[in-house]
């Protein structure tokens, strides 16, 4: 018989996007018999939790399960399914997330193949809204210049990798390196991963996982999204610091340039000129990518779209992290 999977999922306020997840898992190829579907809901306020049951009425024949998370936090969320599962192989989804029909039987595959101790796949990144704005964050957050090199937002190979999103793993791996950190309210999984390279494990990236994200809808949402991730991804690597790469050490020096050049102009002024040379190059660069994409894609918002998606990403994940680093002095010293 095949292995039991349970599939946990982290959940607050997704009435718009649940049922995507629901119908998803559902449709897998996997024996629906060997899956159970654990969603951990931090108390929503929406329709969230009617939804789900609405769903499970009519699903009899799918094993799903409503537990409450009352931290309201993804770690917690996290640990929280994992401690009520009984699966020998868990798959860590989200509720605004599609899997692919087969998502569950390659996880299962993979992980029988000894390919790593953490697999996971590629995300195919969709609007979070039907707008302009949303289409080109979707843009945005799958571009070189918005990401950097994330493999599992590009086109990638198979083979072992720093971090994978909703990544599978054998309930063995969390008795030996334990659960998410509750510490961190972003990059739990980065930092779970880290932990297992550290031990000695391996991330595998798998291109045939495949899962459509939803990608914020608009630019104060990718504002707060990106300062939270720049925020505590300097708390994750005051533990980890060897991990830290070159992608996400740019946004950080891009703002702190910007705000040391901005000050040394008040009292040094040809240092204007430098700082004025320094935003056309960036802005011209970004122009000509956005230029690009939207000869590419036949999609003319993109050349004033894709830039403003990838300053926003860069001016809050920079700005998130450097706040973190100051408050984290006056922590230390206060």
């Amino acid at each position: 018989m095949q292995p039991f999977v349970s599939i946990i999922v982290p959940c607050y306020n997704e009435e718009k996007t649940i049922h995507y997840l629901l119908s998803a898992v559902y449709a897998q190829t996997y024996p629906r018999i060997q899956i159970e579907l654990i969603i951990s809901d931090g108390n929503s306020t929406d329709s969230t939790a009617a939804v789900i049951s609405a769903f499970a009425r009519e699903h009899a024949d799918l094993k799903i399960r409503q537990i409450e998370n009352s931290r309201r936090t993804i770690p917690s969320g996290l640990n929280q399914a994992i401690r009520e599962s009984r699966g020998e192989i868990i798959i860590r989804l989200d509720a605004h997330s599609i899997p692919v029909p087969e998502y569950v039987a390659r996880c299962v595959q993979a992980h029988q193949e000894q390919k790593g101790d953490n697999i996971g796949g590629v995300w195919e990144i969709r609007p979070g809204a039907q707008t302009w704005i949303a289409e080109a964050i979707a843009f945005a957050a799958a571009h070189p210049l918005g990401v950097g090199d994330a493999l599992y937002r590009l086109n990638a190979k198979a083979g072992a990798v720093d971090t994978v999103p909703f990544g599978s793993f054998r309930r063995s791996l969390v008795e030996r390196i334990g659960l998410f950190d509750e510490t961190l309210l972003a990059n739990e999984d980065y930092e779970f991963n880290a932990r297992i390279r550290e031990t000695g494990g391996v991330v595998w990236l798998d291109p045939s996982l495949r899962s459509v994200y939803f990608s914020r809808s608009d630019l104060g949402k990718l504002a707060r999204q990106y300062w939270r991730y720049g925020f505590w991804k300097l708390r994750m690597l005051r533990r980890y610091p060897q991990t830290l790469r070159w992608r996400q050490a740019l946004p950080p020096l891009f703002v702190l340039s910007l705000l040391t050049l901005s000050v040394l102009s008040l009292w040094v002024a040809p240092v204007i000129y430098l700082l004025m040379a320094q935003m056309l190059v960036y802005i011209l660069v970004l122009m000509a990518a956005g230029a690009k994409l939207a000869f590419q894609k036949k999609k003319a918002f993109l050349v004033l779209g894709l830039p403003l998606a990838i300053t926003t990403m860069h001016l809050a994940w920079g700005t998130g992290f450097l706040w973190s680093a100051l408050s984290g002095l006056f922590n230390k010293y206060g």
